[in-house]
């Protein structure tokens, strides 16, 4: 069991590790491209976290909820990408993660959709286990925050498999994402393509993810993969400005 924890979290803890990612310029890309990347897909579930607050009573609750769900996030976050380290080494779990990533892709062309603050509104809290109506929200919170860091967790890891580097733009990307959700929401809401750049991007981190696999055996550069979030953005904003403009001078 010991050995096997160690196996799982030893990184985490591996002076060396954290060393040489800090150090690393080509590291920092990835991290500032997984928090980047964190921050769009995360934004509707930043929204159904904020409005599980929306049923306490005081101003002081609502924040106090966000607050422990935030640290209760980093701490599943913790755990998760601990396990996921330990099976993405497996080519039958990259296989199956791949297929999981397309899966999210086709469902998001296929259904589209532009997040709201209504669209996660609770209509009543449901108390559990006895618990009061704060502690029930908490609770809630950190089982959404359970859920929706598996996908985040699986992209990054086809990104990078050091579990510090993905922890570190994990941590990033979750501050940011609830720190300025409302920001990003508006921002996505001026420029759509935002999404849709977002889900093409895990079109490329399922390929990175496949190609990984020891039958194929292709590992897409760190620097490569930067630049490729660099390109999509840039692409995204040049059609975005040719489509606003195209559409003024239709009116």
């Amino acid at each position: 069991m010991l050995h096997l924890l160690a196996q799982l979290y030893g990184p985490f803890f591996s002076a060396t590790n954290w060393g040489n990612v800090i150090t690393s310029a080509n590291d920092w890309l990835i991290i500032l491209s997984l928090a980047v990347i964190e921050c769009l897909l995360s934004v509707d579930n930043a929204v159904v976290l904020a409005a599980q607050t929306q049923s306490l009573d005081t101003e002081i609750e609502k924040e106090k909820s966000l607050f422990y769900g935030l640290w209760g996030a980093y701490l599943f976050r913790f755990i998760i990408i601990g396990i996921g380290t330990y099976m993405i080494g497996f080519w039958e779990i990259k296989v199956l993660g791949a297929g999981y990533l397309f899966y999210l892709v086709v469902r998001f062309f296929m259904d589209p959709h532009v997040p709201t603050a209504d669209s996660g509104k609770p209509k009543k809290t449901r108390r559990l286990f006895g618990m009061s109506k704060f502690w029930s929200v908490v609770c809630q919170i950190e089982l959404m925050d359970i859920v929706f860091s598996v996908d985040s967790v699986l992209a990054s890891l086809a990104i990078s498999e050091n579990p510090v580097i993905v922890l570190i733009g994990g941590m990033i990307g979750i501050a940011c994402m609830r720190g300025i959700a409302e920001f990003i929401m508006k921002l996505m809401e001026k420029i759509p393509e935002l999404e849709t750049m977002a889900y093409c991007l895990i079109v490329v981190i399922a390929f990175k993810l496949f190609l990984s696999i020891p039958m194929i055996d292709i590992e897409i550069p760190a620097t490569a993969f930067a630049g490729i979030v660099l390109a999509a953005f840039i692409i995204t904003m040049v059609v975005h400005f040719w489509r606003r403009r195209r559409a003024h001078e239709q009116n």
